[in-house]
């Protein structure tokens, strides 16, 4: 089986909870903030549902109409659907990817910006990550008053650690790069750092 995409993970785990049209599935995951960490948006929640029904991992159960609305399909997860879900998820956790994000390549070119200009551009991105922990540590406060087990937002809890370690590393970078502990080219320097000829 091909291995599904994050998209389609999230979309099946839905209709494992309970059968659900796709604009259904697409307000709950707004109103579990999913899409922080699964882009998508109503279109492409639609194209995965269709393909997902392409390929019997679901199945429409039944067709709603409200009003003057169009009709809404409801659909369910099949058994295949179920075993793919449980596959997807054990490869995705259990299988290191990397995704190729963008920050790592930033980082390696930054040598072609002044050192001051990393440091503050890297202060920025600090106070960016610390409005995003306050805003995860407001979830999580709320999540716990509402009693929810820790298992349900695992998710939440990872990436604050993520954000926390990657805060943690660019303060460390900054005060080596305002120390000049860190050596920096100059930035209109034609010659390429050693090794990377």
């Amino acid at each position: 089986m091909t291995r599904l995409t994050p998209l389609a993970v999230s979309a099946l785990a839905l209709l494992a909870e309970r059968e659900m049209h796709p604009y259904e599935m697409y307000q709950l995951m707004l109103q579990r903030r999913e899409d922080r960490v699964v882009k998508v948006s109503a279109g492409s929640l639609y194209r995965a549902v269709e393909r997902l029904a392409a390929d019997g991992l679901i199945a429409a159960r039944s067709v709603e109409r409200a009003g003057h609305r169009p009709e809404r399909t409801v659909y369910a997860v099949t058994d295949a659907g179920r075993q793919a879900l449980r596959d997807s998820l054990a490869a995705m956790l259990g299988q290191y990817v990397n995704e190729y994000p963008e920050f790592p390549v930033a980082i390696r070119e930054a040598r072609n910006l002044p050192a001051s200009d990393v440091a503050r551009l890297l202060g920025d991105r600090r106070e960016e990550i610390s409005a995003s922990i306050r805003f995860v540590d407001a979830a999580l406060g709320r999540i716990a008053a509402k009693g929810l087990d820790r298992y349900f937002v695992l998710d939440v809890h990872y990436t604050r650690a993520m954000l926390e370690a990657e805060s943690r590393w660019i303060a460390q970078t900054i005060e080596e790069l305002d120390a000049g502990e860190l050596h920096w080219p100059h930035p209109d320097s034609s010659t390429p750092p050693e090794g990377r000829q």
